[in-house]
């Protein structure tokens, strides 16, 4: 599986075509990156582009972006209605497939040191990558907008800059971060009164004890009242849920919503969420999708990943398989969880479910990363076999390189092991409380696990063969014992809960 990362750098220019244009031939020059879409908006003054790739084709894509934007953006003659600080405002990586949220984090902090030394630039970092506990939230970092950061960053300490200097040029500030999907979702209004809006978003948005996932803000967008939102997890609060609180809201002043955009891309599991909501299709599958079949058909995503592990290569090995079998697993538990949530018989465990759908899909996108990490870290393994070893010196230095790669073959299916566990977890869980309808793919999801925890044991059994630490080796092998005896457990209990209320 390709390592994939998203990012969705926002810059502060939505009028001037030529200008997002040269930004975007800028990010677009860049290998092994794709520009999946370019949004404008000339009453934000705001241009929001989404791209895909390698992690660092991504990386260094933005800060071609960055350096572009710096050069044709003036901050101080800059207006817009959405608040900024910047010429490129914030820049979010997001985990696709194959990286996990650590490593977004990485990729936020290298970039920021990167645009702070090179082109001056003083950057924040919020979501996961923020440093700072008050800097988490994009709102509290954007305080004030540009304007105001520029009289208090050399001033006030707690307006000091995570990297770069403590003063402002004409590009101003950017915010760099890592976070999962954020849904940019706006509501219009038939009305011009931004106050409604305003408070219809005060409303909902968390800050002000709203829904725990919604940002929210008025503005006014070609003569109507806009209910601008963000959406930072649709799998806890959904688009559909959203909205009818905002017509709810709307109908109190006396107004409607005349229609909704998205800005972006969204997920299409948001979209499917919320036709099946709206639709009452409380069978609904996403198998039922048409194009998911066709799609699924045209790339054999899954049958080259089996074709590569029946290859006659060592790579991607037991390890690999391990980990796939394991988000496999999560990918069941998750399953059982949507099939749970929203439904009526099953009202007083929603939130615990809603929880466990994102613990799951969690675990799924570590195991699923690690996938890719067993195949590296075991040719690493095999680079330092082949290292030269003519002299003593060389022998040594080949044997010690021998050893580190050895020891990190093993730490990877043992950290698959580990997540493989907590997975079992989750299926006990929904075993128990989920929709019974779908009590079986819950005790798949743990056979799954177990088949993962089994498979990653082995591989961290024949890696510590080669292990000169004995005292590590000896850790190896009680946890090992400990996982499965523990996965041993779970599974026992998974299959009484599946008897019991599945008949299975």
């Amino acid at each position: 599986m390709k390592p994939l990362v998203e990012c969705v750098p926002n810059f502060s220019e939505g009028r001037r075509p030529e200008v997002v244009e040269a930004i975007v031939a800028a990010m677009r020059a860049v290998p092994d990156v794709r520009v999946l879409d370019v949004e404008s908006d000339a009453d934000h003054n705001r241009s929001v582009i989404t791209l895909v790739g390698s992690p660092p084709a991504v990386q260094e894509s933005v800060f071609q972006g960055i350096a572009k934007a710096a050069e044709l953006i003036d901050m101080d003659i800059h207006q817009g209605a959405h608040p900024r600080l910047g010429a490129t405002d914030v820049v979010p990586f997001v985990p696709i497939s194959g990286v996990t949220m650590e490593e977004c984090v990485r990729l936020a902090h290298e970039l920021g040191q990167r645009v702070a030394d090179t082109l001056g630039i003083p950057v924040y970092h919020y979501e996961s990558a923020a440093l700072r506990p008050e800097r988490v939230n994009l709102e509290d970092v954007r305080r004030g907008e540009y304007e105001a950061l520029k009289k208090e960053i050399g001033v006030k300490p707690e307006r000091a800059p995570d990297r770069g200097p403590a003063a402002l040029g004409k590009a101003g500030a950017t915010i760099i971060g890592a976070r999962p999907y954020l849904i940019a979702f706006n509501a219009y209004l038939n009305t011009a009164d931004v106050a409604i809006a305003n408070r219809i978003a005060r409303t909902l948005r968390n800050s002000n004890g709203g829904f725990r996932f919604v940002k929210g803000m008025g503005v006014l967008v070609a003569g109507q009242a806009q209910v601008s939102m963000n959406l930072t997890d649709f799998t806890q609060t959904p688009m559909f849920r959203v909205l009818e609180a905002v017509k709810r809201e709307a109908a109190r002043y006396g107004v409607m919503v005349t229609h909704t955009e998205l800005v972006g891309l969204v997920p299409e599991q948001a979209l499917v969420d919320a036709a099946q909501w709206y639709m009452q299709l409380d069978l609904f599958t996403p198998e039922q999708i048409i194009e998911r079949k066709l799609v699924a058909l045209d790339e054999g995503a899954p049958l080259g990943f089996i074709d590569s592990v029946a290859a006659n290569t060592p790579t991607p090995g037991g390890g690999s398989v391990a980990a796939l079998a394991g988000a496999l697993g999560a990918a069941l538990a998750a399953m059982v969880g949507r099939l749970t949530v929203g439904k009526r018989k099953y009202a007083a465990v929603e939130g615990e479910m809603t929880a466990l759908i994102v613990g799951a899909e969690r675990l799924r996108s570590a195991l699923a990363a690690r996938m890719d990490e067993d195949a590296v870290a075991f040719d690493a393994v095999m680079a330092a076999f082949k290292l030269p070893k003519g002299t003593e010196e060389e022998q040594a230095t080949r044997n010690a390189a021998v050893q580190k790669a050895t020891i990190g073959a093993a730490e990877v299916p043992l950290a698959t092991a580990r997540d493989a566990l907590k997975v079992m977890e989750l299926a006990l869980a929904v075993a128990r409380k989920g929709n019974v309808n779908a009590v079986s793919d819950a005790a798949s999801a743990a056979w799954m696990s177990m088949a993962s925890i089994q498979s990653a044991a082995l591989n961290v059994r024949i890696n510590a063969t080669s292990i000169e630490d004995q005292a590590l080796k000896a850790a190896w092998e009680r946890e090992v014992a400990q996982l499965i005896t523990r996965a041993e457990s779970l599974l026992a209990q998974v299959q009484e809960a599946a008897v019991t209320r599945g008949g299975l």
